[in-house]
């Protein structure tokens, strides 16, 4: 026993270390800035017939908020504040436009004025050309980071045996931004686009503590953590929205690209496909897509107990097929005949034929993993029919599609008999009631 927990202590170890391979173990050097997955989509986009000069005074932070703390308040923001710098070099990136600086405009105004003044001073040559007129934008980007929000999805899990074990722990935040393209001539609003992306960290530890032998004891604490840069995260987003702002501004011929039309046109199916991917979204990454088809079979098995006028019921299987009709996406109808057998220590065992109709409500019916409730009406009868009843039933399940035709289901079911003589016998004054438990797939016709 003892080897066992050293060889699960050496797979925590082995398993914490791999966080230390890449540990910066002394003074780097600067570097070029990385790249985020969204600078390769936007320098491959095609180039543009005439690149649109465009002007950015300030793209802020409009979140007001500060950085989060668990050990009190702090005066630090959450995102960055040199938002317009990043969205400038997205559109240099891009190759679909000419940024010209209106950021600082009054000090490139102040420095051409010096550069009057002291040619107007000092220069003795008359004719010298005057200085080049200002580029003016056709259009201006406006719009900020308008939200930063914590914690939406926190989480972990955690094990230990015997004084080893280990915990894992995550966070999850959200950035969102949003860009909007205005023409200079007229104020009008050409495209808005919204652009969102989360971060996520996650902290990892283990620690081994034990009594190796009298008097020694052996105590080992590894882990590390790792949060996905907020800075990392604004620039995916601004590169993303001028990207989207690109291939929008294409499609409403707004402006054209200097490529052929089969590229053009497999570009924007791709941005289309995208953007219906979008809006079938949620928060949490569910999509909000039809799930389940109109019609059904399943097949399902488990055991079944009764309470009756005998003591010591026990479990005994049952085997049962449905049909399902769906009449919105959330309620269907199921109709199904079932084996059941019942027994007891006390006598022999028994078999019913069962047959159930239930109103069945899916709740999460566009997600994969949802929980269902049922209920109805059922009529149980011997192969003989000399015994039989009526009775209500009613359950609750969780069903998870394994694919899109085929889910799995759990569920838990109370059937409520109008007879006491379901198990052949009348005795006291409560009828007699029994519950089922199971398992099974159901297919869905596509």
């Amino acid at each position: 026993m003892r080897k066992f927990y050293y060889f699960f202590f050496a797979i925590y170890f082995l398993y914490g270390c791999s966080a230390y391979y890449n540990q910066p173990l002394g003074i780097e050097r600067a570097i070029i800035g990385e790249s985020t997955p969204a600078t390769s989509l936007l320098k491959n986009l095609p180039k543009p017939k005439e690149p649109v000069v465009i002007g950015i005074y300030k793209f802020r932070d409009q979140t007001g908020q500060y950085k989060a703390s668990e050990v009190g308040s702090t005066f630090s923001t959450a995102v960055t504040q040199g938002a317009t710098s990043i969205l400038i070099k997205a559109l240099e990136d891009s190759k679909w436009f000419i940024p010209i600086e209106r950021e600082n405009i009054g000090n490139l105004l102040q420095e051409r004025n010096l550069i009057r003044s002291t040619r107007q001073e000092y220069s003795k040559n008359t004719n010298e050309p005057q200085l080049t007129p200002l580029l003016y934008a056709g259009v201006l980007l406006e719009g900020g980071i308008v939200s930063y929000d914590s914690n939406i999805i926190t989480g972990g899990f955690g094990a230990r045996y015997f004084g080893a074990g280990g915990s894992t722990k995550y966070r999850q935040d959200r950035v969102t931004i949003y860009l909007r393209m205005v023409s200079t001539s007229n104020g009008k609003i050409l495209k808005t686009v919204y652009v969102s992306k989360t971060l996520f960290s996650q902290a990892i530890d283990q620690s081994f503590f034990r009594y190796v032998k009298f008097k020694r004891l052996l105590e080992v604490e590894t882990g590390y953590t790792t949060n996905e840069p907020v800075q990392m995260a604004v620039t995916e987003a601004i590169e993303k929205a001028v990207e989207s702002l690109v291939l929008e501004g294409i499609k409403d011929k707004i402006w054209t690209a200097d490529a052929p039309q089969n590229e053009i046109d497999e570009l924007i199916k791709n941005y289309d496909l995208e953007e219906s991917i979008a809006d079938s979204s949620a928060i949490y990454n569910r999509k909000l897509t039809k799930k389940r088809s109109d019609f059904a079979i399943d097949f399902a098995g488990g055991v079944t107990r009764i309470q009756g006028d005998y003591s010591n019921p026990l479990f005994r299987p049952f085997a049962k097929g449905s049909l399902k009709y769906f009449f919105t996406e959330s309620v269907n109808l199921s109709l199904s005949a079932a084996w059941n057998k019942f027994d007891t220590k006390n006598r022999k065992s028994y078999e019913y034929l069962i047959f159930d109709a239930n109103t069945e409500i899916v709740l999460l019916p566009k997600d994969k993993l949802t929980p269902y409730i049922f209920g109805g009406l059922g009529f149980g009868t011997t192969k003989s029919t000399d015994y039989s009843h009526f009775k209500v039933q009613y359950g609750v399940g969780l069903e998870y599609l394994v694919s899109d035709n085929i889910g799995f289901r759990l569920f838990g079911e109370h059937n409520l008999t109008f007879s006491d003589d379901v198990d052949f016998v009348v005795a006291g004054k409560r009828d007699d009631y029994y519950y089922r438990f199971g398992f099974g797939l159901t297919y869905y016709f596509k």
